[in-house]
């Protein structure tokens, strides 16, 4: 069936095996956007076995029954098109831009790897793909400033043992650990197609797009179990304050703040994401004019100090981050960060802040969606998460309807320190850092 009106004409064809398609116009013509979410994402990992759900992105560009290692790239970059992949708590995610008449290639590749992956899967692979995601590790996590402060947040967010404990790319020692046959098993049994949202954008007809979807991919059966998560549900506060000191080799010491808030999709998460723009999005924010323009004392970050996580299945975080400028200290600059946020709390905001931030939010969607690629990515999260790929087009009206005294009262139930955790970075040998010496991270 065809969805027609404002929300772009969205098509929706659900496949006999389970898939789900999802078509929409593209504003430009003889561009094909393809887009993939698989429900597997890093909640789907259980202690000993972190960091699978990334690994997986990895090997789906090794090679399959009928393609070989490297080959799904290459084929695509002929094309000049645009190829690659990302995993996150709640999904992993495949995308290509091609031109038009390259959409049966590009159907074709990604029914292939899903329907034979574990025919071209070998140990050499495993092992060949397991050294490039530790090496990442290293390159975006270990061997840089700051690197860590994710992983740090969300091990004072979130319970041991809960999904959303760790970080994507997982651990080491997990890494370390990975054999072919849970490799195996993990494809089998979250790679399926009725786990699986397909998105097209194009200017093909949505009949055309369902017709071929179902040449490629009608014939590759349901998982034959379907993995459930681990149970994330989690109510309260943190229990804070609670917090976690690092010493290390860094330019300037740096303030993460975090705070639970509701899941993704909820209203209030629509509410406390104003609050965030009101706070730390954009060089109209409160901290930007306050702290980097006023005051001096972070450095200046074009205006993105605030934003938040936004999980579906567990609460989400508030996250809140600013680096000190060059002779301010962490104690300073962490101080002034929690006056702003406590000013909000018992000031409020004005009609205008809550404008900006609206205007902010709305244009950072525009953008997003503006390009087949964007669009077609936005609809396949609305459809996984929401089952409503007509959030896509329709997202802002849910901020247009929140007022400045909801954002106030969610921020002043949400902000305060027993639901408020904070990493601090330090400088090796300044005074901070002495005083830091001994302390251990609070859990």
């Amino acid at each position: 069936m065809t969805t027609n009106g404002a929300a772009g004409q969205i098509g929706r064809f659900t496949l006999d095996n389970g898939l789900r398609l999802v078509t929409a116009p593209a504003a430009t013509g003889q561009l094909a956007a393809v887009n993939l979410w698989y429900g597997v994402g890093s909640r789907h990992e259980v202690p000993g076995r972190t960091g699978f759900a990334h690994l997986f992105e990895h090997l789906m560009f090794q090679g399959s029954g009928n393609v070989k290692k490297s080959e799904h790239f290459d084929a695509v970059e002929r094309l000049g098109g645009d190829i690659n992949a990302s995993t996150s708590t709640d999904r992993t995610n495949y995308f290509e831009t091609v031109p038009e008449h390259a959409l049966d290639l590009v159907l074709w590749l990604e029914a292939d790897r899903l329907a034979t992956l574990r025919d071209g899967m070998t140990q050499e692979v495993l092992d060949n793909q397991r050294d490039v995601v530790k090496n990442e590790r290293r390159q975006r996590y270990d061997n840089v400033p700051y690197g860590t402060a994710l992983e740090r947040i969300l091990r004072l967010g979130y319970p041991e043992g809960h999904p959303y404990h760790h970080a994507t790319i997982g651990s080491m020692a997990d890494l370390d650990a990975a054999d072919l046959d849970y490799v195996l098993s993990f494809h089998k049994r979250h790679y399926g197609p009725d786990n699986l949202v397909l998105t097209v954008v194009s200017s093909l007809d949505p009949e055309d797009v369902h017709e071929r979807v179902k040449r490629y991919f009608g014939g590759i059966p349901a998982r034959e179990t379907v993995a459930e998560a681990p149970d994330a549900a989690l109510e309260g506060p943190i229990g804070g304050p609670v917090r976690d000191r690092v010493v290390e080799t860094v330019p300037a010491p740096a303030v993460f703040l975090g705070f639970r808030v509701p899941a993704y999709g909820d209203r209030d998460f629509d509410v406390m994401l104003l609050a965030s723009a009101v706070l730390g999005q954009g060089q109209g924010s409160r901290l930007y004019r306050r702290l980097v323009v006023e005051r001096g004392l972070a450095v200046d970050d074009g205006g993105g100090s605030a934003d938040l996580l936004p999980f579906r299945y567990t609460p989400s975080l508030m996250l809140v981050n600013m680096i000190a400028r060059e002779g301010v200290s962490g104690d300073t600059l962490e101080e002034a960060i929690l006056e702003e946020v406590v000013l909000m709390t018992e000031e409020g905001i004005t009609e205008e802040e809550l404008e900006r931030a609206r205007a902010v939010l709305e244009r950072d969607h525009l953008q997003s969606v503006a390009h087949p690629s964007g669009l077609a990515d936005t609809i396949g999260s609305c459809t996984m998460l929401f089952d409503e790929p007509e959030l896509a087009y329709t997202w802002p009206q849910r901020w247009a309807e929140i007022s400045a005294d909801e954002v106030v009262a969610a921020a002043k139930r949400l902000l305060g320190q027993e639901n408020r955790l904070t990493v601090r970075f330090d400088p090796e040998e300044t005074p901070e850092a002495t005083e830091a010496a001994g302390e251990s991270a609070s859990a």
